[in-house]
Formats: C-alpha cells, sequence, structure tokens
C-alpha cells in the first residue's frame, strides 16, 4: 500500500530395499498440512563422497545472517528516523530491512522525486548487509480509481514500450545514489482492485508490461537490483499465479499478508487457494526465495494469535526479508491499538541479532543426489504427481533377488 493509506478490503525419508513386490515405505504428512514445515527427501544410508556437505574434512558453508526484518515506518525521512527508535524498543534488534513506496500520483515521482531517497540511500549505505525495499508504481494515478477499460488500454501501452524511459531514469537515480541493489517491488498486490497497475484487466499485458520495466532497469549500467514479485494472499480479484511474468525477470516471490478478513483463522490462512502454503510452494517449485514486505493486524483486531503464528511461520519458512507495515490499524508500536499483538511482537523479536540461518529458498520435492543414493539402488520412474506427494523417487535395490548370497 502507498504511504498513509489503508488497506481496502483489503516430504519425506524414503528407503525402499528388499523385493519388487515389497518395499518399506515412510512418509511424512501433505506439504498443506498446517503449520507444518515441509521436509526435503533424505536420502537413505549410503555412503558420503569427500567433500560432500557433512563429510569428515569437507569445509563448513559460510554462516548466513538471520532472515533480515524491519518495518515500514514512513514513507519519507521521517521512517528513516523511525527506525533507530524502533530498534531501541525491541532491545537492540538489528533492523537490516528499509522498507518505502514511491509515490503513484504522477510520473515525476515514480522516477524519484528529488529529495525523496537520499536519505534511505544514506541509511542502506552505513552497513553492507542492510536491504534497501522499495515499492514502484507501474502506472500513475495509482490510486484514483481508473477504469478497467482504461487500466487495460495503459498496460497495452506500457508492453509496447511507452513508459520505458521513466524506470531507466529511476534505475539511473538509483545506481547514482549509491543504492544499485535495491530490491524492487514493482506493481505490488497486482491481483486485487485497488490499483491502476492491476493485472486483472489484462494479464497478458501485464506480464510483458513487467518484463519491459525489468529489461529497461537492467540494462543500467551499475545496477543489480533485484525484482520482487508480490500478490496479495489469496485469489482476491484473479488468482496471482496468471500474473507470474517469468522466473528469468523475477527474483524473490513476495507476498503481502494481512490478518484478514473478519473470522478467518491463521490455520485458514496458510490452507486457502493462493494462501500462505500455496505461496511457499509457488516459490520451491520456481527455485525462488519468497518474502512478505507487508504483513500485520486487520479485520480480527488485536489478535495475539496471530502474531505468535505469523512470526513462527516466518521463523520456518525464512524468508529474504519481511516487514510488518507499523500503523493502524496494522501496526505493533505505532499503532497503540494492539497492545496484546504488540507484545507478542516485542517479546519474540526483541534483542534478535544476526544469528545463523538455514538458506531462504523453499525447499522444492526433488530426487536425492546420485552421491548418497544406496549402491545399486535405481529410482522407479512413476510419474511427477506421484513423485511430489511421496516427496522423491521410489528406489528399489538392484541385488534384492542374491538374498543370503550376497557377500
Amino acid at each position: 500500500m502507498n504511504p498513509g493509506i489503508r488497506r481496502r478490503g483489503a516430504r519425506l525419508s524414503l528407503l525402499v530395499a528388499g523385493t519388487v513386490s515389497a518395499a518399506a515405505l515412510a512418509a511424512v504428512p501433505s506439504a498443506h498440512a498446517t503449520d507444518v514445515l515441509p521436509s526435503p527427501p533424505v536420502a537413505s544410508v549410503g555412503p558420503v563422497l569427500p567433500g560432500a556437505p557433512g563429510a569428515p574434512g569437507a569445509p563448513a558453508p559460510p554462516a548466513a545472517k538471520a532472515p533480515a526484518f524491519g518495518a515500514y515506518l514512513h514513507y519519507g525521512p521521517r521512517g528513516v528516523e523511525r527506525m533507530s527508535e524502533l530498534s531501541e524498543w525491541l532491545g537492540g534488534a538489528e533492523l537490516r530491512v528499509g522498507h518505502t513506496y514511491l509515490p503513484g500520483d504522477r510520473w515525476s515521482n515514480i522516477e524519484g522525486a528529488p529529495r525523496f531517497l537520499e536519505a534511505w540511500a544514506d541509511w542502506r549505505k552505513e552497513k553492507a548487509d542492510r536491504l534497501f525495499v522499495l515499492n514502484v508504481p507501474m502506472l500513475e494515478r495509482n490510486e484514483e480509481g481508473v477504469s478497467d477499460r482504461e487500466v487495460a488500454r495503459l498496460l497495452r501501452q506500457g508492453a509496447a514500450g511507452r513508459f520505458d524511459h521513466h524506470f531507466r531514469v529511476l534505475a539511473e537515480r538509483l545506481v547514482r545514489l549509491g543504492v544499485p541493489d535495491t530490491v524492487l517491488v514493482p506493481g505490488w498486490e497486482m491481483n486485487g482492485t485497488t490499483y491502476t497497475h492491476r493485472c486483472g484487466p489484462d494479464p497478458e499485458s501485464w506480464k510483458k508490461y513487467w518484463n519491459r520495466i525489468v529489461t529497461t532497469m537492467r540494462s543500467v549500467a551499475g545496477q543489480e537490483f533485484r525484482f520482487d514479485f508480490t500478490p496479495s494472499r489469496g485469489r482476491d480479484a484473479v488468482p496471482w499465479t496468471q500474473c507470474y511474468p517469468g522466473d528469468d525477470v523475477v527474483d524473490i516471490i513476495g507476498m503481502d499478508s494481512y490478518d484478514q478478513p473478519r473470522g478467518m483463522s491463521f490455520d485458514e490462512q496458510v490452507t486457502e487457494p493462493f494462501g500462505l502454503q500455496d505461496h511457499v510452494d509457488f516459490a520451491a517449485a520456481h527455485k525462488k526465495p519468497i518474502s512478505y514486505p507487508e504483513w500485520g493486524l486487520f479485520r480480527n483486531g488485536d489478535n495475539e494469535e496471530y502474531m505468535r503464528r505469523m512470526l513462527r511461520w516466518m521463523d520456518e519458512k525464512k524468508p529474504l526479508y519481511n516487514t510488518v507495515t507499523d500503523y493502524c490499524p496494522h501496526g505493533v508500536w505505532q499503532c497503540k491499538e494492539n497492545p496484546g499483538a504488540s507484545a507478542v511482537y516485542r517479546d519474540l523479536l526483541s534483542g534478535r541479532d544476526g544469528t545463523p540461518a538455514v538458506p531462504t529458498v523453499p525447499t522444492a520435492p526433488a530426487e536425492p543426489a546420485d552421491p548418497v543414493r544406496p549402491p545399486q539402488c535405481s529410482p522407479l520412474d512413476l510419474g511427477d504427481w506421484v513423485d511430489y506427494w511421496l516427496g522423491g523417487k521410489l528406489c528399489v535395490r538392484l541385488d534384492w533377488w542374491q538374498g543370503e548370497r550376497r557377500g
């Protein structure tokens, strides 16, 4: 959402040995079971090659920082100032993500108005491991209730290259300010109805337009941008998968996820179509890290259970970053209407720093690697669908028939 605007409406350890006609198989619950972290397939016992992860004498992988978190606090310099204040409130927790939005009223502001980005660029450059996240409207008049017919026309123009120069100016400005590694979130919540940059009126043109924006900005010398495709949770006006523009032009798959609609439990937010679990699964299938650029309280009020479960979910799923929307009704520090959830947030995040964490790319179901496959074990091709639900290939020992004759 833009500054000051409230939301509207808003597998499996697998070991098979013995005969072809009798195989022992153990499985874990489906990845769609509520609040269960999907486990990657684990190979059955076998030799580990020298140099493989976990082998004696193998170098330890470099420690990764804990998933970065922060908050949207204010769109301008005041938001930068409040980062240190929020960190103090959280017992000195390291806030590694600064998040703001470009105004979507006119093209000159989408290009990066003078004196708008300087403070954020300075904050980002103070520490090497910080992330600067910038939401970028794809069209001007972004919150003016533009009709579907007009949106479709504008998307076709964008797909044809009419607006390329605006994004080139923005890219050049970010490089010049010394933040060429900015995480960009163009056209966020495109599956909804709030913004002019919505996808629904013409998904094919929207995807072509996204491709032009990314191609244009990547053409600027010195850039290291990452592009975050971020729908809102759930189906909304159109399934967000229909808007996905392609792996070559997406670096991160995000999701804006608030505690809504009224009466929906966190379990339902996980399992609903195009919800939290589908988001994680989709990103894993596309080998992309996930993020939560916007999240927080909403229709269900001061919901301590939501806050506790959402923070646990993110600890399990390890997004690249998350930023809570910290103003009423969503927030926990600047909003005094949510004392219970605020206490949960503060208790669970106080003092967090850069402790080691697992990689941030969700694990997709995959065949176990050859170096740790049991000797004389051959996988059976049962089809992708069966492999998915088993969590890997069914593996059969080729020497089963030798029985007691095996030496």
